[in-house]
């Protein structure tokens, strides 16, 4: 069997689902516990394989006497999934898993972080310059004078007189 880490759906880029396996096989009572999670692990693999367009959104929830329940975040996914059951079905029984049933669970999920950058957006100076002249070009009435003033605010700053 494979030493290797592995992920557990949804923690693909977080350290903590490597140091969650290492510890599982670092007790012995734990260890035991490894074989499900790896036969989790690689029946979310098969219904990514399977279905890629749905494989960030669907989970694997359990897998017991045939019945394959997976966690999707809303009705609108589960509509599409449901749709393609039989071909889940056939597909993963071709892989050796021997699924009977389908059933979708909607759970809602918690949005992925935003990635977020320390600092500020850099413009280049000829960007500056555009936004500048047109601050200047714009009509001065009521409905541009919060965008005028946002972008002499802008060019202001970037400019270093502000």
């Amino acid at each position: 069997m494979s030493q290797r880490p592995y992920t557990i759906f949804g923690t693909r880029d977080k350290p903590t689902a490597f140091g969650a396996s290492h510890f599982l096989r670092g007790d012995a009572r734990l260890a035991r516990l490894l074989p499900a999670a790896e036969r989790m692990a690689r029946l979310q693999r098969d219904v990514a394989a399977v279905l890629p367009q749905l494989a960030q959104l669907a989970a694997v929830l359990s897998f017991e006497s045939g019945c394959l329940v997976l966690a999707v975040p809303n009705a609108a996914v589960a509509a599409k999934l449901k749709q393609q059951t039989l071909k889940l079905q056939q597909a993963l029984g071709q892989r050796g898993w021997a699924v009977e049933q389908v059933r979708l669970k909607v759970q809602v999920m918690p949005p992925p972080a935003p990635e977020t950058r320390a600092g500020s957006l850099e413009l280049s100076p000829a960007a500056v310059r555009a936004f500048d002249e047109l601050a200047h070009t714009l009509e001065p009435s009521a409905q541009n004078a919060t965008l005028i003033g946002a972008l002499q605010r802008l060019t202001a700053r970037r400019q270093g007189r502000g």
